[in-house]
């Protein structure tokens, strides 16, 4: 089977080093396979999103070394297929409305994270309205629509981790699958945009584990395949706290315009992956030094010299840990 990845951020934010390393890990292992990768940019999030984070990210992967196939897409192209699935889902009683706070429910726009999730939702709204129609006019609210999650847990396994199991009634629940104004959520168009582009390989973070749980019940419940899943470490601060898009301090953009050298950068990250020092190289160079076996399986946390070491030419001192 011919690999195909993609490279999926949200343009709500300048990328960051944690970016960098999980979009290398998987340009490498897609091309290491003689695959391809694809670059989407997720922007549903209509309040957050804008041209200038699309921009950035342009600049900063090409800054960093990394290729894609084609042009890059963007999520909200692709409306007709996220309705149609919507409709499908609506005829056969696969979801239900739900007129839950609004802050919950537009969180699901966004991707998820380990650290967001908060206690499962407890199935309120299942099976209290016929209708959007009859939820909104006994409410008075906007409702969404969740998605009703089958009681069997998830079983897969992990091209890093391995098996893994997780539980409807555990790990995610009847999930949203649009946000109040009718607007697709992150799950019903990552499963849609996947299988429409032909994705078989997914590498992400592994906070984002859980995400395969929603995401394979809307696959087995719309016919779509399911790509192989591979998460990977995180990166965190020195403080051992997952980095933000707000940490602009560790952004790309802020590397790039520091004048920091990409080759060092991605000298530092090939060592975080466990390929040794390489020295100062391109993706590129790095590539046939790759193995997803070598990749350490605890969180890459970054030494408290990494930004002064790279702005001055030089390897951080400090061994990702």
């Amino acid at each position: 089977m011919n690999v195909v990845s993609r490279f999926a951020p949200s343009p709500t934010g300048l990328l960051h080093v944690g970016h960098a390393r999980t979009f290398l890990i998987a340009w490498w292992n897609a091309l290491s396979q003689g695959g391809s990768i694809l670059l989407r940019l997720e922007d549903l999030d209509r309040s957050r999103c804008s041209a200038e984070y699309s921009d950035a990210c342009h600049r900063d992967l090409e800054w960093l070394g990394l290729t894609w196939d084609g042009k890059s897409s963007h999520q909200s192209e692709r409306s007709d297929e996220l309705r149609a699935a919507l409709e499908e889902l609506l005829s056969r009683e696969m979801v239900f409305p739900c007129v839950c706070t609004r802050s919950e429910v537009q969180a699901a726009i966004a991707a998820p994270h380990a650290e967001d999730a908060s206690a499962v939702y407890p199935g309120t709204c299942r099976g209290l309205f016929s209708s959007l129609a009859e939820a909104q006019r006994v409410s008075g609210r906007e409702a969404a629509l969740r998605f009703k999650c089958p009681e069997e847990e998830l079983r897969f396994k992990d091209g890093l981790l391995g098996d893994i199991s997780l539980s409807p009634k555990s790990d995610f629940g009847d999930f949203p699958v649009t946000s109040r104004d009718g607007h697709p959520a992150y799950h019903l168009a990552v499963s849609v945009d996947d299988a429409s582009q032909g994705v078989t390989e997914v590498l992400r973070a592994d906070d984002l584990l859980t995400s395969c749980g929603p995401q394979a019940a809307l696959q087995a419940s719309l016919g779509l395949p399911r790509p192989n899943w591979i998460h990977v470490p995180m990166v965190m601060d020195s403080n051992r706290q997952r980095l933000a898009k707000r940490s602009d301090a560790l952004s790309l953009q802020a590397m790039r315009e520091a004048g920091v050298d990409p080759k060092i950068l991605v000298r530092w990250l090939s060592h975080s992956c466990g390929l040794g020092d390489l020295g100062a190289v391109t993706p590129r160079e790095a590539l046939p030094s790759y193995e997803l076996a070598k990749l350490p399986l605890q969180p890459c946390v970054l030494p408290h010299d990494f930004l002064s070491k790279l702005c001055a030419g030089e390897l951080p001192s400090k061994s990702p840990a």
